[in-house]
């Protein structure tokens, strides 16, 4: 696992790519004290399913670029919710009406905000 200081770095680094891409309501949450399989949630919302292949894309290509590869990608992104697992930080991209439903900011609320982007 990589310190706790790379992974933050890693977590800020997938918030500023999906902002970069135009991506809603981004949060960043420390939930490394809550959790035993991550330390971070990037939590993001795509307004279609071609902006959320479009912002998949750039997060695997840009962070290949240093050296980082995603462990696994789950769900489509017609479906709504697609997970991209990078071990230390887990990027959940929503379509609104899903981010809405499923709600992870609450489920975890006591994981802490660290960063929140409108």
């Amino acid at each position: 696992m990589e310190s706790a200081t790379e992974s933050l770095e890693l977590a800020e680094k997938i918030a500023d790519l999906l902002s970069d891409r135009q991506a809603g309501d981004i949060v960043l949450m420390d939930i490394g004290k809550v959790s035993t399989f991550t330390d971070y949630f990037v939590i993001a919302t795509a307004n279609n399913p071609r902006q959320m292949t479009a912002l998949i894309d750039t997060l695997e290509n840009d962070l290949r670029d240093e050296g980082v590869k995603p462990r696994r990608i789950e769900g489509k992104p017609d479906s709504g919710w697609v997970l991209v697992d990078f071990n230390d930080a887990i990027v959940h991209l929503f379509a609104p009406d899903e981010r809405t439903y499923y709600n992870l900011e609450e489920l975890w609320a006591k994981g802490v905000s660290v960063i929140h982007m409108q």
